[in-house]
């Protein structure tokens, strides 16, 4: 085998190995994460601090892998709450898990969305979570959530 052939050959490996490395890359289906509840904790100061759950759903035929999870929660249309947890674990194939994420709430953000429920007949808000499930390499995860949901008393002026 000559010297130009040789390269030839270990070009056309390296062509398929990029392959394969891409397509099992690119092929994975988004997760699906929901907020299956909201839970106050002890705070600080000026600071609102609250444990934010979320439903993972795995859609895909291999176990997703995480270690660690960041979020921000926008209500009725501006940012709420932001947090981050070290929280390790795997979401099983075609599976959920709960995750708990603490966030904190500052207090502008607390006393606009306390006048908003003021003038407000119901205890609803509309949210939009933003988020990342971190991994290994490239097994970081970012997810995107809409919809409603029931806010705690703790938020409401009685």
């Amino acid at each position: 085998m000559n010297r130009r052939t040789w390269w030839q050959w270990v070009g056309v490996l390296g062509a398929g190995w990029m392959l394969v490395g891409c397509a099992n890359l690119g092929l994975r289906e988004p997760v699906q994460v929901n907020v299956v509840g909201i839970t106050p904790l002890p705070g600080e100061g000026m600071e609102m601090r609250m444990s934010v759950k979320l439903r993972v759903q795995n859609p895909n035929d291999a176990a997703l892998d995480f270690d660690g999870v960041s979020i921000a929660l926008d209500l009725r249309g501006s940012t709420f709450a932001t947090g981050v947890s070290g929280e390790r674990g795997s979401v099983p194939r075609f599976g959920e898990t709960v995750i708990a994420v603490p966030v904190s709430v500052s207090a502008l953000a607390a006393v606009r969305q306390m006048m908003a429920l003021a003038t407000s007949a119901r205890p609803q808000a509309d949210y939009a979570l933003r988020g990342r499930l971190s991994g290994a390499g490239f097994g970081s995860m970012r997810f995107e959530s809409k919809g409603e949901i029931d806010l705690p008393r703790g938020l409401a002026l009685e």
